[in-house]
């Protein structure tokens, strides 16, 4: 059985570790907090600290980009390895990859999974139960690579499994997670949520849900991703305006089709997507 080391044992990385244990893999772990490898034996996700990378088969990286990058390029890994990463963009990841000769296969991967807290304690051996997982693939990519890739996440239980470029990756992300974060985040700083205990009900729960991003590791996503995500913010702004002219001016005919051209839009929507 081909060995497997994960690098990064925070909620994904736990989870890729805990979800392929429980599946019947041998997986070792390290991060650069001692404590999360400590934790991730001790739960049995892993059966050691990955040492030297040179000694794996396959290699999951689940850090942030710019750690992913530097691993990316200056780590020692097993001649023909098969290496993934998880980053929440694509396109500047796969840029480094191809930059010169490698001795290892290389396909990225992004589990659309994950909660609102964060961390080696919030990873689960179900996190990725029927969730969808994204592949991403260049002209580089071999597709007996991707299918490897594929045997581990079905054990891992992903369901619906989407292949496409970076950059297709990275267009789609930046509304389906990096815009909905953003609107979530700015969505908290209103005056009126220090004292709405008691008036909140499901819809403040879905809008707030998401808010807790950890700034360092965004703010890098953000910034490697900017002219999507700008793309998509200043379209939600455009749409937006809609709403305020027509609340400023008392209009409820421009107020009404703004809601219902939204309604329609949502009933397109597949359940899958949500």
């Amino acid at each position: 059985m081909k060995k497997i080391a994960v690098i990064g044992l925070g909620i994904i990385g736990g989870s890729i570790c805990a979800s392929l244990t429980k599946a019947g893999f041998t997986v070792d772990g390290t991060d650069l907090n001692e404590s999360n490898v400590s934790y991730a034996i001790k739960n049995g996700y892993i059966q050691a600290r990955a040492e030297e990378l040179s000694g794996y088969d396959v290699v999951f990286i689940a850090i942030p980009p710019a750690a992913t990058i530097s691993v990316l390029d200056t780590a020692k890994f097993k001649d023909g390895a098969l290496v993934s990463d998880i980053c929440g963009v694509k396109e500047v990841i796969e840029k480094a990859v191809y930059a010169k000769p490698r001795n290892y296969r290389y396909v990225g991967m992004h589990p659309m999974a994950g909660k609102e807290t964060s961390g080696i304690r919030s990873a689960s051996a179900n996190l990725f139960n029927k969730a969808n997982l994204v592949l991403v693939h260049a002209a580089q990519t071999k597709e007996k690579d991707v299918d490897e890739l594929k045997t581990y996440a079905h054990k891992m239980g992903f369901g619906r499994i989407v292949e496409c470029t970076a950059e297709e990756h990275d267009r789609k992300i930046a509304l389906t997670s990096q815009l909905a974060h953003i609107v979530s985040n700015a969505y908290v700083k209103s005056e009126q949520v220090k004292g709405c205990d008691g008036f909140t009900g499901g819809s403040f729960q879905d809008m707030t849900r998401i808010a807790g991003v950890d700034e360092k590791i965004w703010t890098q996503l953000y910034m490697h991703n900017k002219s999507y995500a700008l793309e998509e913010l200043e379209g939600l702004i455009e749409h937006l305006n809609v709403y305020c002219k027509a609340l400023r001016e008392g209009d409820e005919q421009a107020l009404s089709d703004a809601l219902k051209e939204g309604r329609l839009i949502r009933e397109t929507i597949k359940r899958g997507n949500d």
